[in-house]
This record gives C-alpha cells, sequence and structure tokens, in this order.
C-alpha cells in the first residue's frame, strides 16, 4: 500500500514537500513523473533512466493492453520485473485515450488549445503530421462540444467505452471494471481510477455529463479494485469552477488513496492555475495530489505553487527526440546548423554525464544525420535537467524559500 508525509508547507504558497513511502521504495515530492508508455522511457535503458534521478515512472494501460503486454507483463511477475525498474510506478487508467482518441483526434486539439504550438517546427521540417497537427489547432478551436455528442472514432456510454485498437483496427471495449482489472494484471504502486477526460471544446452541459460519468465508474474502481496497490481517483469538471469543486468534493470524499486532476485546462496557463486551484483547496489535504499530463518548465514552479504533489509529463522525453533540448539559458534546437560550430556543453550549469563528456556541436551532428543516439543523449540529459530543477524547488520548500 502507500503512506504520504507532508514534511513542510510553504508560508508563500500552497507548496509542500513530502515523502511517499511504496512497496518499492520511498518518492520526495513534490516531483516528475517520466513518462514510460510502453513500459519504457524512449531511447533509455532503465538503468539510465534510473541515473536521471527519476524517482517514479508511469506507464499507458491503454497502449499495454493493445500491445497485448498486460498478460505477458503479469507472467513475468509484473511490471517491476518485466522492466528491471526497482523504484515505484504508476499505471494510468486508459481514460485519457478517450479524450486523445475521440475528440482530441477529431478537432487536433490537446489539454490546453494554445499549447498545440509550443513545439515550434523548423524551416526544413518535413514532418506533415506536425505540420497537420499544427493546421488543426488553429481551425478548430471555435467549435463546440455539446451534451450527447459522441466523438467520430470512439463510442462513450454508460458502461464504458468502444474503441478500434490503433494496431490492428479490432474493436475493443474498456470501462471502469476492465480498465481496473488490466491494472491489476501490470502491478504498479499507484494505479488511477477510470474516467471521461471531456475536451477543451466541451461546454457545460457535456462537462456535466462527463463528471456524472466519472464520479459514477470512480465509484465501481473502487469495489473492483482487489489488490494492495494505491487507488487515486480522478476529478473532473472542465473550466468550470462549479463543476471542478463538485468533483473535487464527491472523488475526495471516496476512499480514495490519492487523487489524479485530469482532464483539459481552457485555453491559457492562468486558466490552468486557476482550476487546480480549485480542485485542491476542495481536496483532503493529507493525501497526495497528482497531476495528469502537464509539465513545462515555466508551468512546474506554478504547479506547484497550487499544491501538485506529482506529476507526469512527455515534455522533456517527447522534444529531446525532436531534437530539443532544454537549459537553464532556455530551449535549445540542435537540429539548426549554427549549433555546429558551437563547442559549448549543453548546459554548463548542468552535471550530467551528457554535458560533462559531450558538446553541442557532436549533438547537432548526430540530430543533423539522424543518428539514434542524439535522442538518447537528448532525453537523458532533459530528464536529468528537469530532475535536478524540481530538486532545486523542493529544498527551496524545505528551507522557506519557496
Amino acid at each position: 500500500m502507500l503512506s504520504f508525509t507532508i514534511l513542510k508547507k510553504s508560508k508563500k504558497s500552497g507548496a509542500r514537500a513530502g515523502v511517499l513511502k511504496t512497496a518499492h521504495g520511498e518518492v520526495e515530492t513534490p516531483t516528475l513523473v517520466p513518462v514510460a508508455t510502453a513500459a519504457s522511457v524512449k531511447t533509455l535503458s532503465s538503468e539510465e533512466v534510473l541515473q536521471t534521478k527519476t524517482q517514479i515512472l508511469i506507464s499507458n494501460t491503454f497502449h499495454l493492453h493493445t500491445k497485448g503486454a498486460d498478460k505477458l507483463i503479469k507472467s513475468s511477475g509484473g511490471l517491476h520485473k518485466f522492466m528491471s525498474w526497482p523504484k515505484p510506478l504508476m499505471t494510468d487508467s486508459g481514460g485519457f485515450q478517450v479524450f486523445s482518441l475521440g475528440f482530441g483526434k477529431d478537432f487536433g486539439v490537446g489539454k490546453i488549445i494554445k499549447h498545440n504550438t509550443n513545439l515550434r517546427m523548423r524551416a526544413n521540417d518535413t514532418n506533415s503530421m506536425r505540420i497537420a497537427r499544427y493546421e488543426r489547432a488553429h481551425t478548430n478551436i471555435n467549435e463546440v462540444v455539446g451534451f450527447n455528442q459522441q466523438p467520430k472514432h470512439v463510442k462513450i456510454t454508460a458502461e464504458g467505452v468502444r474503441f478500434r485498437s490503433p494496431i490492428n483496427g479490432d474493436e475493443l471495449f474498456l470501462g471502469p471494471r476492465e480498465s481496473i482489472k488490466i491494472q491489476e494484471a501490470i502491478g504498479a504502486d499507484i494505479i488511477f481510477s477510470f474516467d471521461e477526460c471531456p475536451p477543451p471544446l466541451a461546454d457545460y452541459a457535456y462537462n456535466k455529463q462527463a463528471i456524472a460519468r466519472t464520479h459514477e465508474w470512480a465509484k465501481i474502481c473502487l469495489k473492483t479494485k482487489k489488490s494492495r496497490q494505491a487507488l487515486f481517483g480522478i476529478v473532473q469538471g472542465g473550466k468550470y469552477k462549479d463543476l471542478r469543486i463538485e468533483s473535487a468534493r464527491f472523488i475526495g470524499g471516496l476512499p480514495f488513496d490519492g487523487f489524479g486532476i485530469g482532464g483539459e485546462f481552457g485555453a491559457e496557463k492562468k486558466t490552468m492555475e486557476q482550476m487546480i486551484g480549485w480542485v485542491n483547496q476542495n481536496l483532503p489535504e493529507e493525501k497526495p495530489r497528482h497531476l495528469l499530463g502537464i509539465g513545462y518548465p515555466e508551468d512546474i514552479p506554478k504547479i506547484i505553487k497550487k499544491g501538485v504533489d506529482t506529476f507526469d509529463c512527455i515534455v522533456p522525453t517527447h522534444y529531446a527526440r525532436r531534437g530539443f533540448a532544454f537549459t537553464s539559458a532556455g530551449r535549445l534546437d540542435l537540429g539548426k546548423a549554427v549549433f555546429l560550430k558551437d563547442k559549448k556543453p549543453l548546459d554548463a550549469n548542468c552535471e550530467c554525464r551528457i554535458c560533462q563528456n559531450y558538446r553541442r556541436n557532436y549533438i547537432c551532428h548526430l540530430e543533423r544525420t539522424k543518428e539514434i543516439t542524439a535522442m538518447n543523449l537528448l532525453t537523458f540529459h532533459n530528464l536529468y535537467f528537469f530532475n535536478s530543477f524540481i530538486e532545486k524547488i523542493r529544498k527551496d520548500i524545505k528551507n522557506g524559500k519557496f
């Protein structure tokens, strides 16, 4: 099972430093939870991930299931043994795919509409999928999803959701009972209740309907779970204050071990901060709070100040695989030719083994010649950079400086 201890509360904000204790070790909070979608952080071995100061990972229930890996994982003794990861693990519920393969795919939008433009395309980038996503994000933002409206490729009912497998097109059904049973087979330390993640284009009536489904599914998840894994309930409600508060109070009143803050987060960062604040002010203070799918560097201090303890995000790894390094001086696009003449480390202030042993011109060369080693080096650095950045925030909270 899981226990959570708050060691220090900030007098300047809602930030808090704590410790999550699991069967596979302790996690100092606040912390990033890097994404290991298919039981792997792309381009890194589990040993390398450990070297980036990563304390805990999250894997994707839906994608493991559609690849048939959940049964393989169970027969291998659980996810920890399967991927040789000695520290704590989370699995999501599959609820995010209700959005990403549904309305998210239909309208080309993310959880925060304006975030779709954050990954700037290089002048010589010929990746048509990225261009299509960019164009869709600017074409459909005025659309509205209303009551009882259905996505084109996903069927949402009171019992659960019918998908088409992205692997072979077969029809799949996932509901609260199925999600819990799959997550129990996978065997992570922390699992999440099945929910409906509404799109940022959803109106009030749709969000009201979505939280009703999410709340009913939460009760079913609690009744279904038979394992000793920690189960987190997920708060929804979209951009609407009364719905967020209603959902936080309902989910917070159920015997979950912790809570996830899910769904869309409006059209700008300020709205996101407000929404997190509405939720955390109405959740039990003594239990951990996890923010699902948010974590740009500029977001991290803000969400921590709103009382978030853990948060998962693909940003450090996703950007690395596209040639971007995060540094104390800003983001670097290592695909640009200017870096071929740059003999400095990625970040002179970084102590990771990449910055100690490699230079920008070499990594730029690897990136421009499409060598997969570039992805490995940048992924390692980005995770180390993010974890070091958050480590400093933890220390500042404890020392009364944050």
